[in-house]
C-alpha cells in the first residue's frame, strides 16, 4: 500500500511564486477563458521563439480524420541537420484539461525538444471541449498516428523509432494510444512505438477511480483528498474539465479511457516509458502508480517527481528553478527511450 503524501508539501519557491501570479477575472465563460488562456500561452510561446526560431525549420499540415473532418499540425525539424538525414520522430499532444492550446502554443516546447533532443517533432492540434467531446481527441491521436506513418518520408523520419508523449491532457491520450497498440487494438499495421513520455499524467477518469484508491494506504492520504484545493488543477477544475467530454457512463476497465487501471499482463512490453509527476496534484497518485507498475512488470521506466510544485508549474517559467529540469525530464527522455534502456524492475523516485 502506498503513501505518496510528502511529495505533497508546497514548495517555498512555488509560495513565491505563487503570489506574484495574475488571477484570471472569475465571470469569463468557458469558451472566453479558453481564449483567454489560449492567447497567454501563445503569447509566452512566441517571445521564447524569437531566440528558438533561427534553430529550427518548421512547416504546417492538415491530417484528416476519420469523421471526414481534419486538424492541423506543425512538424520542427533542427536546422543544425541536413535536411536529407532521417531523425526519430516524436510526437507531442498538449495539456489544457482537453479545453486549452492551441499549434501556436507550443512552439516553444516542440521546438526547444526539436534542437535539444535532435529528433523531428510533430505537434498535433487535436480537436477540443466544448466543441467536441469524446472520443473525438482520442480519435485524432489515433489518426495523427497514421499519418504520420504515411507521411514519413516527407517528414524525414525514422518509422521504427516514433516515441509518442504529452503533458496533461496530451499524456493521457499518449499513453492511451501506446497501450492500444500494445494490446492490438489501435494502429495494428505499423511499427511497434519506440518509447512514451508522459508529463503530469492524466491516467484514470474520476468516475473510474476504485481501483486507484484500492492501492493507497487511506483514502485520506490520496491526492485526490491531499490537492483537493491545489493551484492550477483542484479537484473541481479537474472535474470540470472531465464533465465536458460528455462521456456516458464510464466504466473502470475501459482501458482506453483508462489505461492506469490496466493489469501488470496488460503493460509488460510496453516501450520504455519517461514520467514527470508533480507532487502537489491530484493526478500525482495515478501517474506514480502507473510508474510502479510498469517499472514492476518489467518495463523500462524514469520516474521523476517535482515536489512541492502543482500541476502545469512549467508555465510560470523561470519563476521556478524545477522549469528547466522538467525541459531536461522530456528532452533527455525521448534521447532515453530511444537508447533501448535495460529494464531495472526496481521502482525508484527521481527527485533531482
Amino acid at each position: 500500500m502506498c503513501d505518496f503524501t510528502p511529495y505533497g508539501i508546497p514548495s517555498k519557491e512555488w509560495l513565491a511564486a505563487e503570489a506574484s501570479l495574475p488571477a484570471l477575472p472569475a465571470d469569463l465563460s468557458v469558451l472566453e477563458r479558453k481564449k483567454l488562456v489560449n492567447d497567454q500561452r501563445e503569447a509566452v510561446a512566441a517571445e521564447a521563439m524569437k531566440t528558438l526560431e533561427p534553430h529550427v525549420r518548421t512547416k504546417n499540415h492538415t491530417i484528416p480524420t476519420r469523421d471526414g473532418s481534419s486538424v492541423e499540425a506543425r512538424s520542427y525539424r533542427p536546422a543544425s541537420v541536413d535536411a536529407s538525414k532521417s531523425l526519430p520522430v516524436y510526437v507531442h499532444l498538449h495539456g489544457g484539461g482537453f479545453l486549452f492550446g492551441t499549434l501556436s502554443s507550443e512552439d516553444a516546447t516542440c521546438s526547444r525538444i526539436a534542437i535539444n533532443a535532435q529528433v523531428v517533432v510533430l505537434n498535433v492540434n487535436y480537436r477540443h471541449t466544448p466543441e467536441h467531446s469524446y472520443p473525438a481527441a482520442w480519435n485524432d491521436t489515433h489518426d495523427a498516428f497514421e499519418w504520420l506513418h504515411d507521411h514519413i518520408d516527407v517528414l524525414g523520419g525514422d518509422a521504427h523509432q516514433v516515441v509518442i508523449g504529452g503533458i496533461s491532457a496530451g499524456a493521457q491520450l499518449a499513453a492511451s494510444l501506446t497501450l492500444q497498440k500494445h494490446l492490438g487494438k489501435a494502429a495494428v499495421s505499423r511499427p511497434a512505438i519506440a518509447g512514451q513520455i508522459l508529463m503530469i499524467p492524466c491516467l484514470v477518469n474520476p468516475e473510474c477511480y476504485e481501483p486507484q484508491l484500492r492501492q493507497i494506504q487511506s483514502t485520506s492520504l490520496s491526492s485526490y483528498e491531499q490537492n483537493k484545493d491545489a493551484p492550477i488543477l483542484p479537484l473541481s477544475v479537474g472535474k470540470l474539465f472531465t464533465s465536458m467530454l460528455k462521456i456516458e457512463n464510464p466504466q473502470a476497465d475501459d482501458l482506453r479511457l483508462n489505461p492506469g487501471n490496466a493489469s501488470p499482463e496488460d503493460v509488460r512490453g510496453l516501450p520504455p516509458t519517461v514520467f514527470g509527476i508533480t507532487g502537489m496534484d491530484i493526478l500525482r497518485d495515478e501517474g506514480l502508480l502507473y510508474a510502479k507498475m510498469l517499472t514492476e512488470a518489467g518495463v523500462s521506466t524514469d520516474v521523476h517527481i517535482f515536489p512541492g510544485l502543482p500541476h502545469g508549474f512549467r508555465r510560470v517559467g523561470d519563476k521556478v528553478s524545477e522549469s528547466e529540469r522538467w525541459d531536461q525530464v522530456m528532452e533527455g527522455g525521448i534521447v532515453w527511450a530511444l537508447s533501448k534502456p535495460v529494464p531495472t524492475h526496481k521502482f525508484e523516485i527521481k527527485t533531482l
